[in-house]
C-alpha cells in the first residue's frame, strides 16, 4: 500500500475515496478515526489515501485531474458566479 494523497479534511478524503471507487480504485482513508482528536495531535498529515502499488499510478493521475477540473459554465447559480450547484 502506498500513501498516494493528503486530503485537507474529511469531507475531501471521503469524496475522492468514492471517486476513486467509482473507477474501480480501492482506497483506504488512512487517520479516519483520528481527526476526532485533533486537539490533541498535531493537525496536519492526519489523513491520508492509501491505495495497492499497482494502482497508486493511476490513482494519482485521477486524483490530478479532479483537481484539475473546472466547472462546466451555465451549472453554477446566478446569484454565486463561479460556484458548482451540488
Amino acid at each position: 500500500m502506498q500513501r498516494i494523497y493528503e486530503p485537507e479534511n474529511l469531507m475531501e478524503g471521503e469524496l475522492l475515496q468514492g471517486m476513486l471507487a467509482s473507477e474501480g480504485v480501492e482506497a483506504h482513508l488512512v487517520g479516519r478515526d483520528l481527526v476526532g482528536a485533533t486537539g490533541e495531535l498535531p493537525i496536519f498529515g492526519l489523513l491520508g489515501l492509501a491505495v495497492d502499488n499497482d494502482q497508486a499510478e493511476y490513482a494519482r493521475e485521477l486524483i490530478t485531474a479532479y483537481n484539475a477540473a473546472l466547472p462546466l459554465s451555465g451549472d453554477e447559480p446566478e446569484s454565486f458566479p463561479g460556484t458548482l450547484v451540488c
